[in-house]
Formats: C-alpha cells, structure tokens, sequence
C-alpha cells in the first residue's frame, strides 16, 4: 500500500491536500502502519481519482461529499444528482457568457488601444467600466 508521498506523486495532489481531504470527511480514516504512517488503499485511491474528476467538472468540496455519498445508492440518487448537474451546467453557462462579455470588452479596448496616438486607452477604459 502507498504512502502518502507515493500517494500525493500517484495523485499529483500534494500531502496537505490528502491530509485535509481526510480531516473534512472526504477520505474515510485513512489506515496507518504499525509506525503510525498512512498506507493508502485502493479504494482510496479510486475514491481520489472520482474527488479529482469531479473538481475537473468544476463541483465544490460540499457538492462532492453529496455526491460520494449518492455514490452508495446510484439508482435512488439518480435525480438529486441530475439536479445537482444540472444547477452546475447553468453556473457554467452563466460564467461563459461572463467571460465572453469580457473578451469583447477587452477586444474593444485593444482596438481603441492601437487606434489610439496618445494616453492610454485601455487604462482609460478601465477607470469607465461598470
């Protein structure tokens, strides 16, 4: 079984990341040796792998304790975590079109930017933005 260094390089997360993980109840108690030393499981590690996937889909740390433990009962989870998905794909597409506002209005104060023979656009443009 892994230690928690050889857990953290597997992982790319570092050990206070694994340590906190466990301190908030997202790991169970992780085994130790007879020296006291963590040894990870595979279980663990598959459990780190499904924390891992779900902050790439962009779930917070409470939304994934909801959905480790949905884990244990798929069927019956099935439309609370449909919901749950659902509320994140309309977070998500609300900050794309946050971030596509953005792009234009950065767009435009480049281009005022290059038109410009004096001052600072774009700093200009700053100091107006609502």
């Amino acid at each position: 079984m892994p230690s928690i260094g050889e857990t953290a390089q597997r992982t790319g997360l570092s050990i206070d990341t694994l340590r906190y993980y466990e301190k908030i109840g997202l790991l169970p108690r992780i085994a130790r040796d007879p020296g006291g030393r963590r040894r990870y499981e595979p279980g663990d590690l598959s459990r780190l792998r499904f924390i891992q996937r779900a902050q790439r889909c962009n779930f917070s740390l409470d939304e994934i304790r909801q959905l480790l433990e949905f884990k244990g009962c798929r069927s019956a989870a099935r439309p609370e975590v449909a919901q749950l998905t659902e509320q994140k794909l309309q977070e998500i597409r609300h900050r794309m079109a946050d971030l596509d506002q953005l792009q234009q209005e950065l767009e435009r104060l480049l281009e005022l930017c290059r038109g410009s023979d004096h001052g600072c656009p774009i700093i200009d443009g700053l100091d107006t933005l609502d």
